[in-house]
């Protein structure tokens, strides 16, 4: 019997099956996924260095979602409000993931490479060196916590008795729909006015 022309089993097929398992559980272990590609949870150990190596490969392929080039718009708030919104759909497509990958150290190059570039980016617009993780960090925060939020329900307050919270029950009704996205955009105004103040300070 000759070789198959493509190999039976590779880091791309380990990633999206990964994936696809986090996307509906929200875990994974490797005999699960081996057990899903039909392979031996050995043979996805030849790939992979272990558990923590398909972490980075699921970090790889959400990541990859993101428009690394929004890093290269003017001004530099341009770019990093590109960037958001990039970062923020991305992750949005996969909630799941979330707290996966942010419960882990980032090794990925790819990833990495990403990063470097958005800290030579505010290195470039004038941020001091100390400040320069502290606002990307922020970011990620405020991106992350709002990708979450629209994975969420459109209402996240069920009220019994409307007549105990009185002012939330109208300040609910108040909400239009799209409330994940109204509130994203405050947040990134308030942040984005704060980081504008950090560069302008002496």
């Amino acid at each position: 019997m000759g070789r198959p022309r493509r190999p039976l089993l590779d880091r791309e097929r380990i990633a999206a099956t990964a994936l696809e398992v986090v996307d509906e559980t929200g875990e994974f272990s490797v005999p699960q996924i081996a057990k899903r590609l039909g392979v031996q949870t050995a043979s996805v150990y030849h790939h992979v260095d272990g558990r923590d190596g398909i972490v980075e490969l699921l970090r790889e392929r959400v990541a990859a979602g993101i428009d690394g080039a929004t890093l290269d718009l003017d001004p530099w708030d341009a770019a990093l409000v590109a960037w958001a919104r990039s970062y923020r759909a991305a992750f949005a497509a996969h909630p799941r993931a979330i707290p996966l990958l942010m419960t882990s150290p980032v090794r990925a190059p790819k990833v990495l490479a990403q990063y470097e570039k958005a800290v030579g980016r505010l290195l470039d617009a004038g941020f001091a060196l100390p400040d320069v993780m502290p606002v990307i960090i922020a970011l990620e925060n405020l991106v992350l916590g709002s990708a979450l939020d629209l994975a969420a329900p459109e209402s996240m307050w069920e009220l019994a008795d409307e007549t105990a919270t009185p002012r939330l029950a109208r300040a609910l009704d108040a909400v239009p729909e799209g409330r994940a996205n109204q509130a994203f955009e405050l947040a990134l105004t308030g942040y984005l006015a704060h980081v504008r103040k950090l560069l302008d300070a002496p």
